[in-house]
């Protein structure tokens, strides 16, 4: 038995060897379907691939090809999510069954938070011709456009928003206790690689941006690891390249890195038998129950995108259908397998399928949004945010030949695990003990509010308290002026040590926990 333990730790340490190396590999890749020569070979090109410019520093891809992609991940997204809600949180102690699955939108596709939080961005990166909105202007966004239909680290940071938070703080997990697992930082990042053909350092920092709005930490690993996957299968169809791309945007240091290390392992183990890595995933990811944190957060249902890509083996179909099957969070999972397929695909190959896909996205979620928004014009604003991307990343447009040169940009870690630490020490200079004490003197209450929310989240209200009990007192009866914030402290804070912590604060600090619990949705 021992010498069996000690061999599968040897094989362990092995496989992570090999990761490791194949993560600091010269860039030579040799891709069947689309394909990318990056040894050196000057290429001409050819359409529907992608071909180095002699001295390696450009890659060419046709417009055609561009926009193709584009509208494939869109589409595969879609299909993913939408087809992926019946199966949502359904297999969670056992797999799924699902067989026979056809991909269809009969009625058109509808606006879901999988999709529809960056439909809200796209849409204002469009109208301000820029591809960062900045931090300052989000809580406007999310006030007039985000308000139902959002869930665990939105639900929460749209709380905070309204005490005037701003991001990144309201995807710091000191004050949005959700921010350090959620799964947001996947299922809201997709589009961002949609729109960095080929860059995927590009679009890890793009997906950075706005998913730091609702989560950070690991969940921000996750950001990088899928949108640089989506940006590189532009330019391969190779799954094994493709999630080499993904670990080397990841840092070196972070758990998401070792989970998608450990499910390569697992199919290299299992390359037959995806129930017995799904039975590894749940052994070793499902360690939090059904609670919120177990259903969805990033180590299990990392896990399972992995898996699904690798058992679907480049089979759009019959990777969606292990996307449900996987389980936990299938639809937000389908989704990402989705958009790096239909990239991989093309518009042009899912069309001649003969799914029934109907050219419609209808807002069912977004107020002040558009209500006759297409399938087709949702892409129309992708490439032209993509072009935007290319050329800012010092690549630009022939359009005699009708294609891009792009700067052969490799996938690295833009934003180390060590810059959400930086955050959280900005964070506590900025909001001092003395500058909340400042505040809550002040006659404006959604000031006093903020304060006294950030003094319980930070552990300074006990001494507060103590010191300052008139000033705190009006700080505590500024802060029930927002039931919604006071509401998300006690009832829609996850059961994690970080959730119990700031409801503790919270009581000690003596703010009433209300008798009951009341909808967050407008």
């Amino acid at each position: 038995m021992r010498r069996r333990k000690l061999l599968q730790i040897l094989v362990g340490l092995s496989w992570v060897a090999v990761a490791k190396v194949r993560s600091v590999a010269s860039p030579l890749l040799r891709c069947k379907g689309t394909q990318l020569f990056l040894d050196g070979t000057k290429g001409q090109m050819i359409k529907g691939c992608a071909t180095m410019q002699g001295d390696q520093k450009r890659i060419v891809l046709s417009a055609e090809v561009i926009e193709d992609k584009i509208r494939g991940g869109l589409v595969g997204q879609l299909l993913g999510n939408l087809n992926g809600l019946p199966h949502e949180f359904k297999y969670l102690d056992e797999p799924g069954d699902v067989r026979d699955y056809l991909p269809a939108l009969p009625q058109g596709a509808w606006t879901d938070d999988d999709t529809d939080i960056e439909w809200v961005y796209v849409l204002q990166m469009q109208k301000q011709r820029t591809l960062f909105v900045p931090h300052g202007e989000i809580p406007r966004l999310w006030q007039l456009h985000i308000n139902r239909r959002i869930w665990s680290s939105n639900l929460y940071a749209r709380q905070l928003m309204d005490l005037g938070i701003e991001p990144p703080y309201t995807g710091l997990a000191v004050l949005n206790p959700w921010a350090e697992f959620n799964i947001a930082g996947q299922f809201c990042s997709e589009s961002f690689g949609l729109i960095s053909p080929a860059l995927p350092q590009t679009a890890a920092k793009i997906g950075c941006h706005y998913t730091s709005v609702v989560v950070s930490g690991e969940p921000l690993q996750a950001t990088q690891l899928f949108t640089a996957m989506i940006a590189t299968a532009f330019i391969t169809d190779d799954l094994q390249a493709i999630l080499d791309a993904g670990e080397k945007a990841c840092d070196p240091k972070s758990r998401v890195l070792q989970v998608v290390q450990q499910v390569r392992f697992w199919h290299q183990q299992y390359p037959n038998d995806w129930r017995s890595t799904r039975l590894k995933i749940k052994e070793t990811y499902d360690v939090f129950g059904k609670s919120p944190r177990g259903r969805n957060g990033y180590e299990v249902n990392t896990a399972c995108v992995i898996a699904a890509l690798l058992y679907g083996e480049g089979d759009f179909v019959r990777s969606l259908t292990m996307a449900f099957n996987f389980g936990w969070d299938a639809d937000c999972n389908a989704a990402t397998v989705g958009t790096i397929l239909g990239v991989c695909k093309g518009w042009n190959w899912i069309q001649k399928q003969g799914w029934n896909i109907q050219d419609i996205y209808r807002n069912t979620t977004r107020e002040g949004m558009p209500q006759d928004e297409t399938i087709t014009r949702f892409g129309d604003r992708l490439i032209e945010l993509a072009q935007m991307v290319i050329a800012q990343a010092g690549g630009h447009y022939d359009k005699r030949a009708a294609v891009y040169h792009i700067p052969n940009q490799q996938p690295r870690c833009v934003h180390p695990l060590s810059e959400d630490e930086r955050h959280i020490h900005q964070l506590a200079e900025t909001y001092s003990p003395e500058r909340l004490l400042e505040d809550l003197c002040v006659t404006d209450e959604p000031t006093r509010a903020r304060a006294a929310y950030l003094a319980i989240a930070l552990g300074y209200s006990t001494d507060l308290r103590k010191r300052y009990r008139q000033t705190w007192g009006d700080g505590l009866a500024a802060l029930e002026k927002f039931p919604k914030v006071v509401q998300a402290i006690y009832y829609y804070t996850p059961a994690t040590e970080l959730g119990e912590k700031l409801r503790r604060s919270a009581l000690e600090a003596g703010l009433p926990r209300p008798s009951e619990k009341i909808p967050l949705w407008i």
